[in-house]
């Protein structure tokens, strides 16, 4: 018998990942547990997560996040996280690199995605 989540499943956690309103860049060098370090952020809407199947095929789950350019950099510093939240509540950690940002300058955050694979 073969592994399986049901896709609604899946998209309890992706819904959940899609109700972030904040996507900001963090300077943190560990896992982030708060907002501390903010580079520069941008307020995120229901429009900017789209699901689909995953890259991995049927089985799999993804939410892309829209591509949010330039935004403006509100503190010196080297990008480490990408951080999706609501209300402070960190929702998705990512990794991210680059050049380091400074202050004043401005900053684009490309499109990206979270995939929950194929269960094995």
């Amino acid at each position: 018998m073969a592994k399986s989540v049901p896709d609604a499943v899946m998209n309890k956690i992706l819904d959940e990942i899609a109700t972030s309103t904040l996507m900001t860049v963090v300077s943190d060098t560990s896992t982030p547990t708060d907002l501390t370090g903010a580079l520069a952020d941008v307020t995120m809407a229901g429009g900017d997560f789209t699901q689909a199947e995953g890259d991995a095929g049927a089985g799999s789950r993804k939410v892309t996040m829209s591509a949010k350019s330039g935004q403006t950099v509100d503190a010196d510093g080297t990008p480490n996280h990408v951080v999706l939240s609501l209300t402070g509540t960190i929702k998705l950690v990512t990794t991210c690199s680059g050049p380091d940002l400074t202050d004043g300058s401005t900053v684009d955050f490309p499109t990206w995605k979270y995939e929950i694979g194929i269960p094995s």
